[in-house]
């Protein structure tokens, strides 16, 4: 594209005159008509907030340069704005691909996401220790409030708080009616500590009662998943009063439900795969028929398949997840070839070295783990509870 002018230059005035949130215009107006105008337009912007002080906010010369063809999303201040248009400059008159990677990192393009976790109780009150719940829960937890986090400051960064743009983040889970005292039977619970997050529940259709009302391992819950992406859809949509920018599927079962969204809301789709079940069990794709009834690897590892391909990107705990070591396979490694008898065989299953695989480690939760010197952060432990109620008493 870089090697054909008239098409880069197309492509890349389309991507900013489309450029929206809401059916509010972001980047560039109908003032700016064409690829041409555009870059003359850059270059008399560039000189107009060289003259103003680095630090001077976009809202105090928001209209002038609104005046020029550009609306907010550039900065939040004169300086970021100059750095984002002299980024948008060297592209129209020289593009590479490190420029115009440093250039898409300044636009925020991410409002709605959708992190799906869907077997289990998920919670944030009475659910740990329960089946297939643990660690699932903190980590997406962790995960909404980070990324909650990032779209705030990404948006703050771009000057998009003059528009009082407020990210929305998603977890999608199942209702569960019979929820024994937790609030896993209710539709929507905002997450603590966060200004737009919620936990969105959808129940399994009542196909049988006896069981779509109750908890079910995440090994009996197939039969519903295709219905649950359904009735997903409807319920986000209606939440989010439009499509998410991204869904984010955790464990095998939600990245199938994250496949089917994306695919029919036509989003950016990442899985999570954190533990696949084929690298868990030896030899499970060989005996698979003898452990069908209890396990049902022939759907998960069918599902795991489809969603490894079918995503945009991947996110790994670690490199050793994917390739694995010396003397021991990788989990998405163990997809590559393998044979599952009377059934199918896999010849090249997913593509290892593909840039779609980003290593992230899951790091720690700074309000729970910290150095030993800072004691005033410490919880009070229940002799200190007790001496400072007798105190008080």
């Amino acid at each position: 594209m870089f090697q054909d002018p008239s098409q880069w230059l197309g492509a890349l005035y389309q991507f900013l005159s489309l450029h929206n949130y809401n059916g509010t215009q972001l980047l560039i107006n109908e003032r700016i008509k064409n690829q041409s105008q555009l870059s003359s337009q850059v270059k008399e912007a560039i000189a107009f907030v060289q003259n103003r002080s680095e630090n001077e906010a976009f809202s105090e010369f928001r209209f002038e340069l609104q005046s020029l063809g550009f609306e907010p999303g550039w900065g939040n201040s004169a300086g970021r704005v100059r750095e984002s248009l002299e980024l948008l400059d060297g592209l129209l008159d020289s593009p590479d691909h490190q420029t115009l990677e440093a250039f898409l990192s300044r636009i925020p393009m991410m409002f709605r996401i959708v992190l799906v976790s869907a077997h289990g109780w998920f919670g944030q009150e009475g659910v740990l220790g329960r089946p297939d719940t643990g660690g699932q829960v903190v980590y997406v937890l962790d995960q909404a409030k980070n990324l909650e986090k990032q779209l705030i400051e990404d948006i703050t960064l771009a000057g998009l708080d003059v528009l009082k743009i407020i990210p929305d983040v998603i977890i999608l889970t199942r209702l569960i009616p019979h929820s024994d005292g937790t609030r896993c039977n209710e539709v929507l619970e905002k997450v603590y500590g966060t200004e737009n997050v919620s936990i969105l529940r959808v129940p399994f259709r009542e196909f049988n009662p006896n069981l779509t009302q109750n908890w079910i391992s995440r090994f009996e819950i197939w039969p519903y998943l295709e219905t649950f992406a359904i009735d997903s859809e409807k319920a986000l949509l209606a939440n989010l009063n439009g499509r998410p920018d991204l869904i984010v599927g955790n464990y095998t079962d939600g990245n199938l439900i994250a496949f089917l969204l994306a695919r029919k809301l036509k989003v950016t789709q990442c899985i999570i795969a954190h533990a696949l079940e084929k690298s868990k069990y030896l030899f499970s794709n060989l005996y698979w028929q003898e452990l069908e009834n209890q396990y049902h690897f022939s759907l998960q590892f069918t599902a795991d398949l489809i969603a490894m391909n079918a995503a945009n990107f991947i996110v790994s705990s670690t490199y050793q997840e994917i390739i694995g070591i010396p003397d021991s396979v990788g989990q998405y490694e163990s997809y590559k070839h393998f044979t599952m008898p009377d059934l199918y065989h896999v010849v090249d299953g997913i593509e290892l070295f593909s840039p779609k695989f980003n290593v992230v480690p899951p790091g720690v939760n700074e309000s729970y783990f910290f150095p030993y010197t800072r004691q005033a952060d410490r919880t009070l432990g229940d002799r200190q509870r007790l001496d400072l109620s007798l105190i008080h008493i």
